[in-house]
């Protein structure tokens, strides 16, 4: 096997980005070319046109990517996941990527750590670190054009990983054997002595050893008085001096509000109050007020209730 792990026969893929030189991705693809021979092409993808590309599941044998000398592509799980997609089962995948030796503030570069993990949860297996080196100053140069990361702390590193040895989607037949055990015949046995504790039979219950309580006998003469109503009402009913009934009153006093409500209620001494203040006597309580029809009830304001 050849440089990169190519061999002859193989279809091999090159992902470039933007900051890839032109001279260096034709002398990597010339390179390439040469390994796996005149018969077989070599495909070129741009790293932000992959995703989108309509190439077929399991149509590459090697993909390289980021490899070409002054790259800093940047792979994310969405681009590693169709590298992993149109990988044969098998196939290997071989990149470059700077990366920042300690985790920061800055979201574009991921440390080493964080690279290997994402290549293992886009599908690949068996990945694994092959080197790490310092960037040369052309390669800090391009990080810092296209990535806008001013730093001193970030190196080149080149990783492996493969794509498993089945497709997405593959189902294989499981051959299970259970050893199947004899069932006991007849019922289990039981010792005696433990059926013994869990037997009780009549002579057993002897009722004239048994002392009885009669439940009756539990009350004293207190118990069965009859209480006061008054001191069923809880103390909230008359608070702050005012009778107010609680809300969902057991006590009886909200309809004892009520009834003294009604018998509160002013009668008509003349039976003319409905008709209006020309038919009203002087003293009449709804003096002021408008015709209503009788028998209609009326609220009257507290002032109207007292005397002139």
């Amino acid at each position: 096997m050849g440089e990169y792990g190519v061999a002859p026969g193989q279809r091999v893929a090159i992902v470039w980005d933007s900051s890839s030189p032109v001279e260096a991705l034709k002398d990597l693809v010339d390179k390439v070319q040469a390994l796996v021979g005149a018969d077989n092409r070599v495909s070129v993808e741009n790293v932000n046109q992959l995703p989108q590309s309509a190439h077929r599941e399991s149509s590459f044998d090697v993909i390289l990517s980021g490899m070409v000398p002054g790259s800093t592509a940047q792979h994310s799980v969405e681009l590693l996941g169709e590298v992993a997609r149109i990988l044969k089962p098998g196939g290997r995948v071989l990149l470059k990527e700077p990366v920042v030796t300690e985790s920061g503030d800055n979201g574009k570069i991921k440390t080493a750590a964080k690279l290997l993990t994402t290549l293992t949860l886009s599908g690949l297996v068996e990945v694994k670190e092959l080197q790490k080196e310092v960037l040369t100053p052309e390669e800090a140069q391009s990080v810092r054009e296209h990535l806008g990361y001013q730093g001193n702390d970030l190196l080149i590193i080149q990783i492996e990983g493969r794509k498993p040895n089945f497709e997405v989607g593959s189902s294989s037949q499981l051959k299970l054997s259970f050893a199947k055990t004899p069932r006991p015949s007849g019922k289990p046995s039981v010792d005696p002595a433990t059926a013994k504790l869990w037997t009780l039979s009549a002579n057993d219950m002897n009722d004239e050893g048994m002392d009885l309580l009669d439940s009756d006998e539990l009350l004293d003469s207190e118990d069965l008085k009859k209480p006061d109503p008054s001191s069923l009402r809880a103390p909230s009913c008359k608070e702050m001096g005012k009778k107010k009934a609680c809300k969902n009153c057991t006590c009886g006093l909200a309809e004892e509000l009520e009834q003294e409500k009604k018998s509160s209620q002013p009668k008509s001494a003349c039976g003319n109050c409905y008709l209006g203040d020309a038919f009203r006597c002087a003293s009449c309580p709804y003096l002021g007020m408008p015709a209503f029809k009788p028998g209609e009830k009326i609220l009257l304001q507290e002032n109207q209730l007292h005397d002139a």
